[in-house]
This record gives C-alpha cells, sequence and structure tokens, in this order.
C-alpha cells in the first residue's frame, strides 16, 4: 500500500467510475479452507464442467501474493445471509450494532454522478453477450451494486453484487427480503448468468404481496 500511494492518479476525484480496484486494498483470504468446495468452470470444448479451482491444494488454500478481496474473498451461505440481514435492520446484528444507520445509508446509495452512471452501463452492456443481463443495475454504492432503475422484477433500491464464480447476492429494502445464490461455476460462458437470472425471476414470482 505504501508503494501504491506513490502512484498518480488515473484521474482525479469524482471525474471517473473504475471498477474493483478499491476492493483488493481490503482483502483477506479465508482461513477456514475445510468449509471450502471446488469451484467449477465449462469447458466449452468437452461440453462439460471442469474443476477450476481446488478447494484443499488449489488457489484459495495459500496465501496470495496480494491479498485480492476483489478477486478471491470466500465466505458462507450463512455469513452472507448474517451481513444482508444486517443492512436491512440499519446496521444491527441481533441486539450489537455493527455499524450506524448513517453508515448502512451511504453504503446501500448510489454514489455515482451521471457522467459515471454513464460509464458503468457501458461497461456492463459490453459483456452483456456473457453476463445475460446480470449487471444492469444502475449505481454503485460502497462496494455494492445499488438499483436506481427497474428493468425486470426486481425494485428499485436492491442492493448486492454478482460474483464471477457464479454467486449472486442482493436484498430487497421493501420486501425484507434476501437471496443468495452460490452455483460454484465460473462466468466464462452464459450459463451461469442464465441460472442466476432464472432464480431472481422465480424469487419475485413467488413474492405475495
Amino acid at each position: 500500500m505504501r508503494h501504491l500511494g506513490t502512484l498518480p492518479l488515473m484521474s482525479q476525484p469524482e471525474e471517473q467510475w473504475q471498477y474493483h480496484i478499491s476492493n483488493d486494498l481490503l482483502g483477506v483470504l479465508a482461513a477456514k479452507i475445510d468449509r471450502l468446495p471446488p469451484s467449477y468452470a465449462p469447458d466449452p470444448r468437452a461440453g462439460e464442467m471442469i474443476i477450476w479451482g481446488e478447494a484443499v491444494g488449489g488457489r484459495y488454500s495459500t496465501p496470495p501474493a496480494f491479498q485480492s478481496g476483489g478477486g478471491g474473498l470466500t465466505s458462507t451461505v450463512d455469513d452472507y445471509h448474517a451481513y444482508f440481514r444486517m443492512l436491512l435492520n440499519g446496521g444491527r446484528h441481533g441486539r450489537q450494532w455493527i455499524l450506524s444507520r448513517p453508515a448502512v445509508e451511504l453504503m446501500t446509495t448510489n454514489r455515482l454522478p451521471a457522467e459515471q452512471l454513464a460509464a458503468r452501463e457501458t461497461l456492463a452492456r459490453n459483456f452483456v453477450h456473457v453476463s445475460y443481463g446480470t449487471g444492469q443495475h444502475g449505481g454503485w454504492g460502497f462496494g455494492m451494486a445499488v438499483r436506481t432503475y427497474r428493468g425486470d422484477f426486481a425494485l428499485i433500491g436492491q442492493f448486492g453484487w454478482d460474483g464471477g464464480t457464479g454467486t449472486s447476492t442482493y436484498a430487497d429494502p421493501d420486501n425484507r427480503l434476501i437471496g443468495i445464490l452460490l452455483t460454484q461455476v465460473g462466468m466464462s460462458t452464459p450459463d451461469s448468468a442464465r441460472a442466476m437470472h432464472d432464480f431472481w425471476t422465480t424469487l419475485y414470482q413467488v413474492v405475495d404481496d
């Protein structure tokens, strides 16, 4: 981080939106490797799944050269669910305050001005051939997407993110709803993104107002 601090800025603050870099400075590697399943990726030539990352002895079982919160953060369904419940509860987990309510509001509210929103939408559209519609949210809070327009079942204000190993987790404040999908299949083809789309479509179809 000392070396990184000596580099010139890519642009002046608030002039340009840049994906991913900040999370890389915040990353830590999970130590409970026995709780980690392997990750898979589709092989389009063979038409079958291959193991992309073994749980034990693979890329996640030894410390990386540089810890990357945006490219290798691992967790569990229970932990993910507890985290998003805490955000939906305004920063409180059980009887304990983890974050202040204003901090949660900052995290889950769009922070991008119009120019950066346009750049973010361009990035999402350029990957739509693989993403199958994922990433089309609009805004960006602190470390997560924030939906600023309604293009499908999800309501404005929904927040969360889709991961490159086939994960999709969002919280919906209006419906008090949390959805978590962990496929363990990399998004190198549209198959994982289609599964995400089907998951969220099915989930919102069963919401009873």
